[in-house]
C-alpha cells in the first residue's frame, strides 16, 4: 500500500500512480488501491491496520509463511491481531483475550485457496423479499431513537443465508448486503473533497454508539459495516477514495470518541455506484454513510 500522509482530495490525486495488470487498471493512491475492470467496474482496498495506527495504537509486525501477522496489544494485555497475504489483503482479524484464548473475529478466507479476479468475489442472489416497512429497513438516523437503532442492528437477516461468506464477498456483493437491515447516517456532513468530521458533529453519533455497545455487550464478537458513499458529481475514482476514507473517518470516531472496539467494525466506500436517488447532479442524500451488522452474513446464519 501507498503512504499515508493525504488531508484532502487534492493531495490524494496529486500522487496517484497508474499501471495495468492483466486485464484491470491498477490506481496506487495514498493508504488506498483502486481495482478497476475493462467493464468500468471497481473497487478500493486500504491498509487493513492504518485505522488502528491512526488511533494511537503501536502494532508490531511479524512474517509467517506467506502470512502477515501485525499484532496491536491492549493495556490489559488483550490483542488484536490482523493476518494479510503478500498483496495486503485481509485473511483474519483475531481477538485473543488476556488469558491467550483467540476468537476469530473475521475470517476473509477463500475456499479452495487464494482469490481469483476481484470480479469472483461478487455475490449474485434474488432480491430478499420485504416484509417489512421500508422505513424500518433502512432506517435514517436523523430522528431515531436509541430503540430502533438497536433493533435494526440486531434484527436477523431478512431472507436466508444460503453458506458462509467471506468479507471481501459482502463487501462487493450489493445483493447480498442487502439481506441486513441498515441505518444510513444523515447526521453528518462533509466538507467538499474532504473526510473529515467536525468534533461538534461526531457527538451526533452518540446514540447509534450506544445501541451497537448494547449489541456487543450480549455478543462481543458481533461485526459491523461503515459504508461510504457519494453521488454523482466528479469522477468516479474520487468518488470511490473519498466515500472510503468518510466511511473510515466515522468508523475512527465510533471508536475514539465513542468506545467501540476498531476489530468489530469494518470500512468500505463506493463512491458514486449505489445512488439512493437517480440523479447525476448533486444530492445531500447520495452523500452518506450507512452502517450495518453483518455478522449473519460471515457465519452463515440466521433468516
Amino acid at each position: 500500500m501507498a503512504t499515508q500522509g493525504a488531508q484532502r482530495l487534492d493531495d490524494v490525486r496529486a500522487r496517484r500512480q497508474e499501471e495495468r495488470e492483466g486485464d484491470v487498471t491498477i490506481i496506487r493512491e495514498p493508504g488506498r488501491t483502486i481495482i478497476r475492470g475493462d467493464d468500468g467496474t471497481a473497487i478500493i482496498r486500504r491498509d487493513e491496520d492504518q485505522r488502528f495506527r491512526d488511533l494511537g495504537w503501536e502494532g508490531r509486525s511479524e512474517r509467517r509463511g506467506g502470512e502477515t501477522r501485525t499484532i496491536f496489544e491492549r493495556p490489559d494485555g488483550s490483542r488484536v491481531i490482523t493476518v494479510t497475504d503478500e498483496r495486503g489483503r485481509l485473511l483474519r482479524r483475531i481477538r485473543t483475550g488476556p488469558d491467550g484464548r483467540e476468537v476469530v473475529i473475521i475470517d476473509n478466507t477463500v475456499r479452495g485457496g487464494g482469490p481469483g479476479r476481484f470480479a469472483d468475489e461478487i455475490v449474485v442472489l434474488p432480491p430478499p423479499p420485504l416484509s417489512i416497512p421500508r422505513d424500518r429497513y433502512i432506517v435514517d438516523a436523523d430522528g431515531a431513537d436509541e430503540g430502533l437503532l438497536y433493533e435494526t442492528f440486531a434484527a436477523p437477516p431478512i431472507a436466508p443465508i444460503p453458506r458462509r461468506y467471506t468479507l471481501d464477498e459482502v463487501r462487493y456483493s450489493p445483493d447480498l448486503r442487502a439481506r441486513m437491515r441498515s441505518v444510513d447516517i444523515d447526521t453528518i456532513n462533509f466538507d467538499s473533497g474532504s473526510w473529515q468530521v467536525r468534533q461538534d458533529q461526531a457527538q451526533r453519533l452518540a446514540g447509534l454508539a450506544a445501541s451497537i455497545r448494547q449489541v456487543l455487550r450480549s455478543s462481543p464478537n458481533e461485526v459491523f459495516m461503515v459504508e461510504g458513499y457519494t453521488d454523482a458529481v466528479g469522477s468516479d475514482v474520487d468518488n470511490l477514495s473519498l466515500s472510503d476514507r468518510r466511511a473510515q473517518s466515522v468508523a475512527e470516531i465510533l471508536t475514539r470518541d465513542f468506545q467501540i472496539p476498531p476489530e468489530n467494525l469494518t470500512a468500505q466506500g463506493y463512491g458514486e455506484q449505489y445512488l439512493k436517488v437517480n440523479t447525476q447532479g448533486p444530492s445531500r442524500e447520495n452523500r452518506r454513510v450507512t452502517l450495518r451488522r453483518i455478522t449473519p452474513l460471515l457465519n452463515g446464519q440466521g433468516g
